[in-house]
């Protein structure tokens, strides 16, 4: 697969940037194009050569708009390889848009990507990661410009916006210098909780790409003491003062999904599906969240997206026992779709690990979206998405008689859906005791 490296451009209205791969046909009938308006604007003109070049450079600003989102990913038998951003973001487990295709539902048992999701979500059957349930923070760049800097975050130094690649938005680290960012919060002060989760998924150019999370808002809160700090690199991650663990993954450029659990006193840090560091007690306590990062070589992108920071919870046998339910926001999807994440594992995990312990045990599986697109999509949606995790409950193991589903499309909010936080909120599955 040819590695693609990516780099902004203008667009022909300035403040419109693009990202486009490089060497493509794209480039070539680009330069092909601004040599025409060159000979243009260096030929005296009459009114009407004035009209020929407005509209020329129109053509050439919606011919790039058709093509910049056709297939970044389609390998290197492609020609013509852009990103837009006018398509759909993976953000977590949206709704829907009005506009979804039959396509949009739960692959048929036997088929080429149902073999491939399960074979995915096989290779996450011991990932034990389990996401908070209620989501403080969630910014999936949903309406943010291509070119400017993310609205839901402040900056402290160096220079950060909003880019696609790969078809979805995503924050990028523009610089070889280092760039500080922290998510602005509705709550002021020290706004963690003693239990909380955070993830992201980034982007790793080559085996120097860093990101750095400190527990502390370096904007507005005071520099504690001794609150140490994760750095993921894409050879190795660790927390300071506690040492750190090897990664042997080496085929870049690649995304992953990183995820952070901090219990009262104990942490733990993920890279994809596996567990890197496991630290019993950090001796400290967070209070804020900032993101480091930068280009450790010019060129080589540093990217983000699905930011995510959620309050922790009690233990889960004990809010079955004490609710009669579970409520996660921790099970993912592909957008507009009922394809499980493979980070979705670890709810699905603890579940099936809890229904094997205590089989007197069975659940109906409730599927909420938010209010986003089609009613009768989204119910039709929830349906599918109870009845994947249904399966894949199932294939961990639990008896699928003890299995019930059920969808409520958006029916059922318990957020308001005008946020980004509330509508993560409403995009539920809910674990109910029968």
């Amino acid at each position: 697969m040819q590695k693609h490296t990516i780099r902004k451009f203008p667009s022909l209205n300035a403040g419109k940037g693009i990202l486009i791969n490089e060497g493509g046909m794209v480039m070539k009938k680009l330069v092909f194009l601004c040599a025409i308006i060159a000979f243009f604007i260096a030929t005296p003109t009459s009114q009407a050569g004035f009209d020929f070049l407005d509209k020329l450079e129109k053509a050439v600003e919606k011919k790039l708009d058709r093509k910049v989102n056709d297939s970044i990913d389609k390998g290197m038998d492609e020609t013509e390889k852009a990103i837009t951003g006018q398509g759909k973001e993976e953000a977590g487990n949206h709704s829907s848009s009005g506009n979804a295709s039959s396509s949009n539902s739960v692959p048929p048992v036997g088929s080429a990507s149902s073999q491939t999701n399960q074979a995915t979500l096989k290779a996450w059957s011991k990932y034990d990661f389990v996401p908070g349930d209620e989501i403080i923070f969630y910014d999936d760049l949903q309406g943010e410009e291509n070119g400017e800097f993310p609205s839901r975050w402040d900056l402290k130094t160096g220079n950060v916006e909003v880019a696609v690649y790969g078809g979805q938005k995503v924050i990028n680290f523009a610089t070889d210098q280092k760039s500080v960012i922290v998510p602005l919060m509705k709550k002021q002060g020290d706004y963690l909780p003693e239990k909380f989760t955070i993830e992201f998924d980034a982007y790793f150019s080559e085996f120097c790409t860093t990101y750095t999370v400190k527990f502390w808002d370096v904007v507005s809160q005071k520099p504690p003491k001794n609150i140490p700090y994760v750095r993921v690199r894409a050879e190795n991650v660790g927390v300071e003062g506690f040492g750190s663990t090897n990664i042997s993954r080496s085929d870049y450029p690649y995304w992953e999904h990183i995820a952070i659990s901090f219990n009262k006193r104990a942490l733990k840090v993920y890279f994809g599906k596996q567990r890197v560091m496991n630290i019993p007690n950090l001796r400290a306590q967070p209070m804020g969240i900032t993101i480091e990062s930068r280009q450790c070589h010019r060129g080589k992108q540093a990217l983000i997206k699905n930011i995510r920071i959620a309050k922790g919870a009690k233990n889960l046998y004990d809010r079955i026992m004490t609710d009669g339910k579970f409520v996660t926001r921790g099970i993912l999807f592909d957008v507009n779709k009922a394809t499980l994440k493979p980070a979705s594992m670890g709810v699905i995990n603890e579940i099936a690990k809890m229904m094997r312990a205590h089989e007197d045990i069975n659940l109906r599986i409730e599927g909420h979206t938010d209010s986003d697109g089609e009613k009768t999509f989204n119910q039709k949606l929830s349906e599918e998405r109870a009845e994947a995790v249904k399966n894949a409950l199932v294939d961990a193991g639990v008896d699928s008689s003890r299995l019930k589903t059920k969808g409520f499309g958006e029916s059922k909010p318990v957020s308001d859906n005008t946020t980004a936080e509330g509508k993560a909120n409403n995009r539920r599955v809910e674990f109910v005791k029968i």
